[in-house]
């Protein structure tokens, strides 16, 4: 069979495929990204590249139009390749990670909850879980010719008061030559169990002292987004960030899309093989900028939902998705990192966060480890927004948790123009009642290609509020500006004209788009209806909301009242928490006390299956509407709304 050269711009990256390969798939193994939300299926057109050389069996899309496919775009997905091609990649249909490293604006910032270093040391809880302990050893005599290992041993017993030490064979077989090599003054690196009642582990022996040189790594391991931290142990610093893109976004937006794939052939290695070299290269990344080596990290904290979790330790998934969606297991051992792949030393032990259910996993764990909700009175309500919504309810006595899946639309899937928050996405709307003109902003202020989630959710709260749309999101097709066109048969309003984006095309929000704003709000708002009513409150008496997530941060709150995602409540009560996950695996990186509360935390949480819940789909069908259809439950908007009638 014929081999083709297909050249990727702008990246100029080249690689050699058979003829009759399938484009996407192409870009996949040469390192090139192209978004499809959905998983290579030709329905969501977010694949669009430009065929400037070379031909391609081309499976045409209606969502192409015929001025698309006369300048040469095509839907990667569907294109085979049969000669040699140049493929533009233009810039809607690229990926830009530099947004993920940058701070939300000062409104949006996070009010950090429930950790307090300081705190952890004056209450003598600064004990991470992998600590090291310098030895000076007395030399073997005649007289004095106990086993190294043996001597090893009751020194740390002696000096250190550790009791119940253990280690393995590799360990073992290194200690007599690192014993005589630094003049029997080592360190011993020692893994602390979650039970009181475990063993300790040495896991490596250093010759010196190297105590003050105790790194740890906190990662987040999310659907979309990988982000890591580098935390001193020795000082409590963290001393470098980043986050990027997971590499399993070609394969599919969300967890079932993935575990869809992982079913395939070779799927579940490839996806395993995605996560760990994003991981990678994030830890690449944060080592460098931290200025230490792989060499001196001793743990790795990691937490994730629970098909991401099972995704990185290559566990079969499927049966997460499928009644009456049971994981493979909520709890996992400590591990050697370099066992699934990380690229750290084989002493640096992997500890893995635990989760509750399928879909309640080890993220939102650490995020209610993060937020010290389990240990206050207040009723707080917990929800960690994004393409899964996972809420949680309760105090420091009991907790309850579901999570309902949102959809793509918060990260731009399933919108005509939507797209990741990256540099030129749309994040902030204004519309003039009078000339029904807009202003927007993008993210770095340059000339727009898209909108992001943020930015889609005050869209829509700004044309609802001021009547350009009514409570269905359909368009008021009496209002005289030409900004509100039919175009194939759908109505949109222009946000941008083609002449001031980046992609030479209008940029317009449409009713499809906003009807699937209007289901994905719906699922979560009806998530967080359906249990409170479950536990017996109402929004009223929660005392405390937290919004979490890296999406969490950005939403506009008086915005995601007034559509209908938050329930309606005193803008005092809410705090933002950012990444509530990251948040609790640094946590749990500093003090072995909060991975012992962890186990306890997750035999608190009453998991709720929605989907065997009946009032579920009752609460949904009435959250099908901006903001809802029981307008009383916003009654600072109905005042608004009421005003701007009055005004008219």
């Amino acid at each position: 069979m014929e081999n083709h050269t297909i050249t990727f711009l702008p990246h100029d990256r080249k690689i050699k495929v058979a003829e009759g390969e399938n484009l996407i798939r192409a870009a996949m193994e040469a390192g090139v990204h192209v978004n499809a939300s959905c998983g290579g299926e030709g329905v969501c057109g977010k694949c669009r590249v430009i065929i400037e050389q070379g031909e391609v069996e081309e499976g045409l899309s209606e969502r192409l139009s015929p001025e698309d496919i006369e300048q040469g775009y095509r839907l990667a997905c569907l294109a085979t390749v049969r000669s040699d091609l140049v493929v533009r990649i233009p810039v809607e249909s690229d990926v830009d990670a530099s947004v993920l490293n940058l701070q939300a604006s000062p409104r949006h910032t996070a009010r950090i909850k429930g950790f307090d270093l300081n705190a952890l040391k004056e209450q003598g809880l600064f004990i991470p879980p992998v600590e090291k302990k310098y030895l000076v050893l007395p030399e073997p005599t005649a007289q004095d010719n106990i086993a190294d290992v043996t001597r090893l041993l009751h020194h740390l017993k002696m000096e250190h008061g550790e009791h119940r030490l253990v280690t393995d064979l590799n360990v073992m077989r290194t200690i007599p030559d690192l014993l005589r090599e630094g003049n029997f003054k080592v360190t011993a690196t020692i893994v602390r169990p979650v039970r009181k009642d475990g063993k300790n582990q040495i896991v490596h022996i250093e010759p010196g002292d190297t105590t003050d040189r105790n790194f740890a790594v906190a990662m987040d391991i999310g659907t979309t987004t990988i982000y890591g931290e580098v935390l001193d142990l020795h000082t409590g610093e963290v001393l470098s960030s980043y986050g990027d893109f997971n590499g399993q976004i070609s394969y599919g937006e969300d967890v079932i899309s993935r575990i869809v794939f992982s079913e395939k052939k070779d799927g579940l290695e490839i996806l395993q093989k995605k996560v760990v070299e994003t991981i990678n290269k994030v830890l690449g990344k944060i080592i460098s900028k931290a200025g230490i080596s792989r060499n001196e990290i001793t743990t790795i904290t990691l937490a994730g939902n629970s098909t991401m979790t099972q995704l990185l330790l290559r566990i079969n998934p499927t049966y997460i998705r499928r009644a009456p969606y049971v994981p493979a297991s909520i709890l996992y051992p400590p591990f050697p990192a370099s066992e699934v792949g990380i690229d750290l030393a084989g002493h640096s032990i992997a500890l893995v966060y635990p989760g509750v259910s399928s879909y309640v996993g080890g993220d939102i764990v650490a995020g209610v480890m993060g937020s010290g909700m389990y240990r206050t009175d207040k009723l707080t309500l917990f929800m960690d927004i994004g393409t899964n919504a996972e809420i949680v309810i309760g105090n420091k006595d009991w907790m309850a948790c579901t999570a309902c899946s949102a959809g793509p639309a918060f990260e731009g899937g399933g919108v005509t123009f939507g797209m990741r928050a990256s540099k030129g996405a749309i994040e902030d709307f204004s519309i003039d009642p009078g000339t029904l003109e807009p202003m927007i902003m993008t993210i770095g202020n340059v000339r727009p290609k898209g909108i992001c989630g943020s930015g889609l959710i005050t869209i829509v709260a700004r044309l609802f509020e001021i009547g350009v749309i009514d409570n269905r999101g359909k368009f008021d097709r009496t209002l005289s500006t030409d900004r509100i066109r039919k175009r194939e048969d759908v109505w949109e309003y222009v946000l941008v004209r083609k002449d001031a984006t980046q992609i030479d095309r209008d940029i317009s929000i449409n009713e499809l788009d906003i009807d699937n704003l209007i289901r994905a709000k719906g699922a979560m708002y009806s998530g967080a209806q359906t249990l409170l009513e479950e536990v017996g409150l109402t929004i009223n008496d929660i005392e405390e909301v937290i919004l979490a997530g890296g999406f969490g941060s950005y939403i506009d709150l008086e915005k995601a009242m007034t559509i209908g995602l938050l329930p309606e409540t005193d803008p005092e009560r809410v705090t933002y928490l950012g990444n509530s996950s990251l948040l609790g695996a640094k946590m749990s990186s500093f003090t072995n006390r909060l991975r012992r509360d962890v186990g306890e935390v997750v035999k608190m949480m009453t998991n709720f299956e929605l989907a065997e819940t009946p009032s579920y789909m009752d609460h949904y069908m009435g959250a099908l509407f901006l903001p809802h259809t029981n307008l009383s439950d916003f009654p600072r908007l109905k005042a608004r709304l009421e005003a701007t009638k009055r005004a008219k």
